[in-house]
């Protein structure tokens, strides 16, 4: 099966604004839970996944669909405060709260609001929170329990894909023996896609090249 093939045979699904979420077997079960809300058993989901994964992403979606707020770790502290009943929240990152006395108490009672009134909470991070430094034994105790559902490295058909999606978005296409190169030669990272996608759109304007087998070679040896 071609690359482009392979692409195409992926889910391909309407997010927010202009973008698109593909979903593979690497991120279907984080999908999968938010697609599952209000049917949550916790009050809180924690999405686990490396950087550039589609965290944040599905955090937007979660927003748009609960009418959810996002709320900062340095704004924990003070958000019991300002949140109304039953709040409905996004933290990204949220890992950063641990050592931050005020933070993990923010997130304490936000959490044991959320769970008497029938809130919510989405959280992002690239660890479990069982891996999180926590202080506060009862938070610590509270979110290992939470579902962590774990977005994986791409395969070769989300990475194809993705590829073919970063270069659509910056109205370029793509030929399959591109593709075909730079799949088995690159990093296997979301990172790594968006990082070589940018790079090469740089080279090749800079050069006045179209973007063919030798100029993805001088990216991927560079």
């Amino acid at each position: 099966m071609s690359p482009r093939q392979l692409a195409f045979d992926l889910n391909l699904r309407p997010a927010l604004g202009d973008e698109d979420f593909l979903v593979a077997p690497s991120n279907e079960e984080a999908v999968a839970w938010i697609d599952r809300y209000p049917d949550w058993p916790s009050p809180a989901v924690v999405i686990v996944g490396p950087p550039g994964a589609g965290k944040t992403h599905l955090g937007r979606v979660f927003m748009a669909r609960t009418e959810a707020v996002e709320i900062g770790v340095g704004e924990l502290a003070e958000a019991i405060l300002v949140l109304g009943d039953a709040p409905k929240v996004f933290i990204d990152d949220a890992s950063k709260i641990a050592g931050d006395d005020a933070a993990e108490e923010g997130l304490f009672h936000l959490y044991n609001k959320a769970r008497s009134e029938g809130g919510a909470i989405l959280l992002t991070a690239t660890d479990a929170p069982a891996r999180w430094p926590l202080a506060l034994p009862d938070l610590a105790s509270r979110l290992k329990a939470a579902p962590a559902p774990v977005i994986g490295m791409p395969d070769d058909a989300l990475l194809t894909a993705l590829l073919v999606k970063l270069f659509a978005d910056r109205q370029l296409s793509v030929s399959e023996d591109v593709l075909d190169y730079v799949i088995p030669r690159m990093e296997r990272s979301f990172a790594a896609a968006r990082s070589f996608v940018s790079n090469i759109d740089q080279l090749a304007l800079e050069k006045k090249r179209p973007i063919t087998v030798p100029l993805a070679r001088e990216i991927l040896n560079g």
